[in-house]
This record gives C-alpha cells, structure tokens and sequence, in this order.
C-alpha cells in the first residue's frame, strides 16, 4: 500500500531554484491540477521499482545489460496500440539481439509512459516575427505555433496522467502476451535479416540467435515480457503530486515511472531536481555530458547515492562522437577508484544531433555507432562494465535519423518525419545499430574494436 506523503517529503525542493520550469499563467488552475494528481492512484508500485533497482545493480555488477529505448517526447495524439506496441515490441527485439550477443540477461526499460515534458534551450521561439513560449512538450503546452496553443495549461498535466495510466495498462497486456515471447521478436528479427541490404552479414548471426533459443542468466530472473517504464522527471509539479509513501517501509518513491532521470541542464547540485531525486526510493539516473567535471560528479554521487547502493544510480554518458573518448576515461578511471556501483550505460543520440539543409534535427547513424564503439572501447578498456544502451526509437516507420542499412538521406525526411522534438530511430535502423554494436560486441579486441569485451562475453560463443 502507498499513502501521500508529508509535505516537507516532496516540497523541500521549492525552496532552491528549478530549471526548466514553465511558467503557469494560472496559479489557480495549477493548484487544481495538482490537487487533482495529489488524490490519484500510483502509476507504478515500490515493489516494481525495487524490482529494477535489483536489476540495475546487476547491470552495475557486470551480470546484466541494459536497453533503454522510446520516444524523444511522447505525443498525446499517439497513445494508440499500434505505436506503444510497436515500441515495445521494438525494444524487446533489441534485447533479443544484445542478449545473444553479450550472453548475458536483459533488461529491458521503455522512455514510455510519462516522457511529456522536454528541457528548451531557449523559453521562446519566433517565427516570421512573431514569438510565443517554446514547446515544452504535452505535459506543458501543445505543439502548434498558435498563443492558445503555446500557453502552458497545467491541467495538461492531468491528461498526460491518464495516458500513462492508459500506455502503462497496455504495456502490461502486452508483457503478457505473445507479442513478449522470444519466438514473436525472434521472428520479426529474422524478417528484418531477410529483407535487409546486409542480409548476408546479418543472416548468420540470426541463425546464432535461433540456435541458442532464449536468454538467461545464471540465476534465471530474464524474462523477455518483464518492461520497466523511465521518464526524465523534469516537471517537479508533476513529480511531486504522484510521490507516495510505501506504508510497509516507510520509504519515499516517484510513482510515475519506475525509474526517472536528470538531465544534463537541471543536475546542479544546488537546485530543485537533485534535490527532489535525493528523496526518492526509485533507481534514479542522470545524464553527464562533455563539460562533466571529475569533481562535480563525485559531488554529484555522494548527493543522490551517499549509502553507495548498487543499482540506486546509473549514469548516462551522452557526449558526442568527437568527445566520448577523450573526455570519459577520466570519469570512469575516478568512478572506479572510488569503488562507487553505477551502472555505466550510452547514450549516443544528444551529442550528435544537427540540423539538415529542410531545416528538421538529424542524426548521422554512424555518429551514433560511432559514439556507442567509443563508449565500449572506453569503459571496457578500463575494466568497468560498459552496462547498457539509451536511445530515442519508434517502432513507426519514420525517416527522422539519416543513414543505416536503408541508406535515408537529408531528401526523405520531409515526408516522414514524425517527432515533435529530437529525431528518433526507426525500427529498421534500430536493429541495425543492435547487429551492428552486436558484431563489435563479439568480435572482441583489435583495430576498430572494443579493447574489452562486454563482461559476460566468453569470445566463443559463435565460433
């Protein structure tokens, strides 16, 4: 059972500044909204989010990977069976992939069911001289370039509640269908092998995976429907109003997600977001880019994890192709002196964004394999468990990232571009980053490849 909690337990972080907040033009309307969420049921239970941390500190420990995958910022108008499906069933294909490919369990988290609310580098957006508030995401204000439309309602909160709530029931229908099994992902992976411009390369490593069946590991907890749901929790009104006490412990947790995370522009030791994630019982995560200092993580660490508990922190590195390997190895040489448990995990997507000449946000697919290869080269070369990947996916078919096995370029996106923020991966792109990363994986040291391999590779596994 979970109960509200005191007020100082989830309030204390109005006290210091917040980042990224919007600017609600009605203080009554936001006092209803969040009353409304106040009195609301819990998305998610302790128990689930005590479950994942279980798993983190596997992944912590080198025993287990991470995949972490869903869309850059949830739509309102694509809560529809076919796209949360379809992600899901995307992201369980990538865990069949690295699964066979580490040999080690999966597991398996969804940017999915609260991933409403996005940081802005600028509060406001002009187009041919006219300016309005950014788009905040739909937990904020709504797409359109319109006044109405751009002004942030926090009733939007409520609305996206519900579609979590609406997300979160299907994904557990989903977890316990046939959709989940081993045999449906091994399938649409062998569809996709087939019908790739690399069959020949990918074709036998399909084979590796249907001749090694399903994936466990040695204590047998992987199951391929288990889908743990993560948001960066970034809207602190939101947060707050769904935070609950578990009554048979006595301990704080987000009942949003199972698993939130800070972003790169709000974990300033000194603001509202560490301050508010220092309080929760959730495994929590933070995202560290290029300008990350040795000694600000340290700080940072000691802040969100004083009692150093295995799989209560992971850290999403997120730096650029052209930086990871020159800026991360000292972060992960001190991380490792300390002896400090976090799982190490890649984002390469943030760091590689650009812009096309039609004027929409890309991303090269061989910057993000790019980045990913120097991630692996970087923390397994230092003997520290390269533990997971985070990308921003669809399993729609969409042309928002260019290049991959299909060859997208600049001139297709206009047509099929979907996202209302940062480009995403199709399906088919990927499952070719998951081959892919999967053929450094288990090709071990040499010219090109990760000096390490993953923990749980034994290097013969397809010989």
């Amino acid at each position: 059972m979970v109960d509200v909690p005191s007020a100082h337990a989830v309030q204390s972080w109005r006290s210091l500044p917040a980042g990224q907040q919007p600017q609600w033009p009605d203080p009554a309307a936001l006092d209803s909204a969040v009353a409304t969420l106040t009195r609301s049921l819990p998305l998610v239970f302790p128990r689930e989010c005590d479950l994942l941390k279980t798993r983190l500190a596997a992944v912590a420990r080198g025993e287990a990977f991470l995949v972490q995958g869903g869309d850059c910022a949830e739509s309102l108008d694509a809560v529809n069976a076919t796209s949360i499906s379809g992600s899901a069933s995307t992201l369980q294909q990538l865990a069949t992939v690295f699964g066979y490919a580490t040999s080690l369990p999966v597991v398996t988290v969804g940017r999915m069911a609260g991933q409403y609310a996005k940081p802005r580098s600028a509060t406001t957006e002009t187009r041919d001289g006219v300016e309005l508030p950014a788009y905040r995401g739909d937990a904020v204000n709504g797409f359109a370039f319109t006044a109405s439309a751009r002004t942030p309602d926090p009733h939007r909160m409520v609305r996206v509640y519900n579609a979590s709530a609406a997300t979160l029931n299907l994904i557990r229908a989903f977890g316990t269908g046939e959709q989940a099994g081993h045999g449906h992902a091994l399938e649409r992976i062998r569809q996709f092998a087939a019908g790739s411009p690399d069959r020949a390369r990918y074709e036998p490593f399909t084979a590796g995976i249907e001749r090694a069946g399903g994936f466990t590991g040695s204590d047998g907890w992987h199951t391929p429907g288990e889908l743990f749901m993560s948001h960066e929790g970034l809207l602190l009104d939101y947060e707050s109003a769904l935070t609950r006490v578990d009554s048979h412990t006595g301990a704080v947790y987000a009942t949003s997600g199972h698993l939130l995370w800070i972003g790169e522009r709000t974990r300033g030791l000194d603001g509202a977001h560490v301050e508010y994630f220092a309080g929760i019982g959730n495994p929590i995560a933070v995202k560290i880019g290029p300008k990350t200092g040795q000694d600000d993580l340290l700080r940072l660490i000691d802040r969100l994890s004083p009692e150093r508990e295995p799989g209560r922190l992971t850290l999403i590195v997120r730096m650029g192709a052209s930086q990871v390997r020159a800026v991360l190895p000292g972060l992960v040489e001190r991380v490792t002196a300390e002896g400090i448990p976090v799982a190490w995990v890649s984002d390469p997507m943030h760091g590689n964004t650009i812009t096309a000449p039609c004027g929409h946000k890309t991303r090269r697919f061989d910057d993000i394999l790019d980045e990913l290869s120097g991630f692996f080269e970087v923390v397994g070369g230092l003997g520290a468990h390269p533990g997971g990947v985070h990308l921003e996916l669809t399993g729609d078919d969409v042309a928002e990232c260019v290049g991959g096995g299909a060859g997208l370029t600049f001139e297709d996106l206009p047509a099929r571009y979907r996202s209302v923020c940062d480009p995403r991966l199709n399906r088919e792109q990927s499952l070719d980053l998951a081959f892919r990363l999967a053929e450094l994986i288990t090709a071990g040291p040499g010219p090109g490849n990760p000096r390490t391999l993953v923990a749980g590779h034994t290097g013969d596994r397809h010989g």
